[in-house]
Order: C-alpha cells, then structure tokens, then sequence
C-alpha cells in the first residue's frame, strides 16, 4: 500500500533512540537521555517575553510563507555582524526549522540521478534528504587522525561531472569537530574548479564553538555565489521546539525554496518568529553562559568517559555538544550474556541496561562510534558514565 519511497526511507536514529527512551521512562524507569540534540537550559526570559508580547499584539494570522519582513531583516543583520555576509531580505527564507530548511533545498536543486558529496560522519538527515529528491549521496570518509574533517584532496576525489552540490557541516554533529578558515580555504580551492556545484552549509552550531572560531563558508573568496547558509535559533537559544531555521542563499534558489514552501508548509509559527527576531537582534555574548558550561561538561565527559575500557575520544571536539567516541574494540565481546556485534548493539545494550539513551554511529556514517549528548546536567553525565563503566567493567 505504501509507496516505494517511503519505504525506502530509513527512520532516524536520532528520533528512534530518543523515542525509545521516553517509552522506558513512561514505564517508571529512571532513564538518562543522551540521545537528543537537545539543550537542557530553559529559554531566555528576554525571547519569552518577545513571545509573550507578540501574543498580547496579536499575531495569530497566517505568516508570509518566508517569514516575516522584520525577521528577515533581523537575519541580515545577523549574517553580516557575525558572519561578515551581505544578503538583502529576498535572499532569506525561514522555515519550520533548519531541517525543512535543507529539505528545500535538496527539493529545489537535485534532479534524478544528481550526486551530492557528503562527508562523514554527517547529520543523520542529510542523505535521507537527498534521497527522497531522488538524488544519490556520495560518502567521502576522513581519517579519523584528522578529526573526522574531510581534507581538500578527499573532496575532489568524489566530485564528478554528476555532482551537484556539497553538503559541509561545521561545528559538526556528530563528531564536534570545527573547520579552521585556512581548512575551508582549501575547500574551496577545490570547489572554485567547480562553478555548477553548490555548496550546503550547514551553521546551526556556530555559536557553541571553544576556542576555534566558526567560518561561514559563503565568506571565502569564489563561495558567496554558490552557497546556501543553513541557520536557525534551535540550538544556540535553546528553542528546539520552536522550529524556526533559515537560509541566506542566490535569490533565484531562495525564490524556489519559497516556491517549494509555499505548497508543503506555508509560513513557520507566528509567535516563534517574533521571538526569534529578539533573539537575532540581541548580542551573542547573552547566550555565552550557556556556551561556557557546555565546555565545562564537555572537559566532565571527557575525563569520565576515556575510564571506560573501549571507549576513545582521540581529540576534544571544538564545538557542538556532542562527543562521538570509537567503541570498535568492544565489538565481539560479551556483556551480560549480550553479545556485541556492532554500535547498534552496544547502544541497545547501554540503553535497556544502563538506561542511558545513545545513538550509533552507523546512524552517522561511522558504525565504529557512538555519539553521546552532553547537553545535560553535570550530575546527570556523572550518573550516565558511571552507569556506562559498570555495565561493561
């Protein structure tokens, strides 16, 4: 009865183990989630009262499918006071989340047949994306002795005359890593030889960074013509459930992304754009309280999890609030009468036993790891790692 396609598509992990989790906990079970991308911090209260305000004016209409014109223009100023970009307002669309961002431009771009290059490890959307717009993801795998960021040479080896675009994600989910500008540079070196492929950047993180600044990658010489900037207000605001992300692009994609908009979902939620226009406008400095106790966590995790036999963090990640450690030389061993084949068992096996929630890294793009959310309290990490080590002590 259902369609080929829907069959087709893989359900996502991500979702799937947090799902999961909550089903435990629905049954009394003391479960700790690191599964989600999800911050634990409430919502500042100067983007609640921006919200509350908006309700009390009355904004409870349709919204213009792109967003509203002030939010719009609240973007510009931000990409061009933290990301040195100048787009005018018919280059910008918000949507319902930076997710339904991507999928349109996946729909407005990709034909059948078309190659879109991803390096791994990769957001566990992206080649879901590409395939339903019957695109067909390449795979470039970097060594993990380069912090899991591919190089200028393994980019080039996997373009050919199919490839239609590039999908690059810094700070990255899963692994945390950051591109420095001279690592874009060489990119981009590659992809100047290349003027008919776009580029997808995607900059949903760039504030949650350590030390290692965020470059947007439309900022390098040759890359502003060609790029589409993702955004959004999910994770650095801590307004996941708001659903409000965004593009800066060419006008003539913007346009079709607005076009695609138009028929799947309309303008995103009234309230939440009022909100997000205080929260744009507003310095990121007022977030940086929340930006400094993710490294605190960042630095527990890190102590705590590299006690643990099998598991290896080579480097600390520089942004996000992930850590993606390798766990292959778990895989064979026995724990609890449970054999190891693979991270899709280790990540069960922690779950229904230890009751923490984890996501394999075959969900990723690196079955060899598994990514752990540290976007929880420092005594919930302290009690999911202890938990962890003694299960597989």
């Amino acid at each position: 009865m259902l369609s080929d396609k829907i069959n087709s598509l893989p359900i996502s992990q991500t979702v799937a183990m947090t799902a999961k989790a909550h089903d435990l906990k629905n049954q009394g079970i003391d479960v700790i989630t690191l599964s989600a991308g999800e911050p634990d911090f409430d919502i500042p209260d100067y983007i609640k009262d921006a919200a509350v305000d908006a309700i009390n004016k009355n904004y409870h209409k349709y919204s213009p499918v792109d967003g509203y014109l002030d939010l719009k223009k609240a973007i510009c100023k931000k990409f061009k006071r933290d990301n040195n970009l100048d787009y005018d307002t018919d280059q910008i669309v918000v949507s319902t989340g930076a997710k339904q961002s991507i999928a349109n431009v996946c729909m407005s771009l990709i034909n059948k047949g078309d190659e879109v290059v991803i390096p791994t490890p990769y957001w566990v959307s992206y080649s879901a994306m590409v395939s339903l717009a019957d695109g067909i993801p390449v795979f470039v795998h970097p060594n993990k002795n380069t912090n899991y960021k591919v190089t200028a040479k393994q980019l080039e080896s996997a373009i050919t005359d199919k490839t239609k675009m590039v999908m690059l994600n810094s700070p990255n989910n899963p692994s945390g890593s950051v591109f420095t500008k001279e690592e874009y540079l060489e990119l981009s070196k590659v992809l100047i030889k290349y003027p008919k492929v776009i580029v997808v950047s995607d900059e949903i993180y760039e504030h949650i960074n350590y030390g290692v600044e965020s470059v947007s990658f439309a900022s390098l010489p040759g890359m502003y013509e060609r790029t589409v900037t993702v955004n959004g207000i999910s994770k650095a605001f801590a307004m996941t459930g708001w659903r409000i992300g965004y593009i800066g692009a060419p006008k003539i994609l913007a346009k079709a992304c607005n076009k695609m908009q138009g028929q799947i979902t309309s303008g995103a939620n009234c309230i939440a754009q009022r909100a997000a226009i205080t929260a744009l406008e507003e310095s990121p400095e007022r977030i940086k309280y929340m930006v400094d106790e993710f490294k605190i966590r960042r630095n527990l995790i890190i102590g705590l999890v590299n006690q643990i036999n099998g598991f290896k963090v080579s480097q600390p990640p520089s942004g996000a609030f992930y850590i993606f450690p390798e766990v292959s030389e778990l895989f064979g061993k026995t724990f609890g009468g449970q054999l190891i084949n693979n991270a899709n068992d280790l990540s069960m096996l922690i779950l229904e036993k230890a009751y923490v929630a984890t996501v394999p890294g075959d969900a990723f793009g690196y079955p060899e790891c598994i990514r752990i959310s540290y976007s929880a309290s420092r005594e919930q990490i302290k009690e999911a790692i202890i938990r962890i080590k003694d299960l597989l002590s």
